[in-house]
């Protein structure tokens, strides 16, 4: 295909694809003529994850060249190649300091106790789970920190619907471009659900009982 049907196939104007190009982030396509390049399908799907990194995730170009020449690594396996993309999008919540060494312990005992033995003790996000806690417990909702359980326990049930819409999937970037796009746009939805339920719940808690007599009758 031209560049203008691969523009029109993935929503990418045709000057982008030749900044992709220029920054190392796509492949050029197979030149016929001098005036003739060709792309193919592996051109549709990388791009694709492009924009889902740059678009949809936020990531400077700097970052987007690093994960790919992460991912494209021949020995790295794709569970290897999700978590490198995973800790890509969620590099700016690192913590800047190190969390206090009581909520670095309590952060691995919850990941312990959910049986999460893939997590290695010094993941980058038991360290921005320990961060949460710690600024938690400065806030004086210590009985928050006692329901990270729970939440751990919610959190499981959404990430293994996360992974099942990606099994549906065979090419290796558009598993990528989906974990990309509904990582950041899952994390969005699951926030606006959440706050509806807040909303749902918190009128079931506190306007029970608190309505008309007359009109309860």
């Amino acid at each position: 295909m031209r560049i203008g049907e691969l523009s029109a196939r993935t929503g990418v104007p045709a000057a982008t694809i030749k900044y992709y190009v220029r920054e190392g982030l796509l492949s050029g396509g197979e030149r016929r003529s001098h005036n003739q390049v060709e792309y193919g399908e592996d051109h549709v799907r990388r791009l694709r994850l492009v924009r889902a990194m740059v678009e949809v995730g936020s990531l400077p170009i700097a970052k987007v060249r690093e994960v790919l020449a992460e991912i494209e690594e021949p020995d790295r396996d794709l569970d290897s190649t999700l978590g490198v993309t995973s800790r890509a999008l969620s590099h700016h919540r690192v913590p800047a300091e190190e969390p206090a060494e009581e909520d670095l312990a309590l952060a691995r005992a919850i990941v312990r106790r959910r049986g999460w033995d893939a997590v290695p003790a010094d993941h980058a996000h038991i360290r921005t789970l320990a961060d949460a806690i710690g600024r938690l417990r400065e806030l004086g909702l210590a009985d928050m920190v006692d329901m990270t359980g729970e939440y751990a326990r919610a959190a499981e049930i959404v990430a293994e619907i996360d992974l099942s819409l990606l099994s549906t999937r065979r090419e290796r970037d558009e598993i990528l471009e989906a974990m990309v796009v509904g990582t950041v746009l899952g994390d969005a939805m699951f926030e606006a659900l959440r706050r509806i339920a807040q909303v749902e719940v918190s009128a079931r808690v506190y306007l029970r009982g608190q309505q008309d007599p007359q009109g309860s009758e």
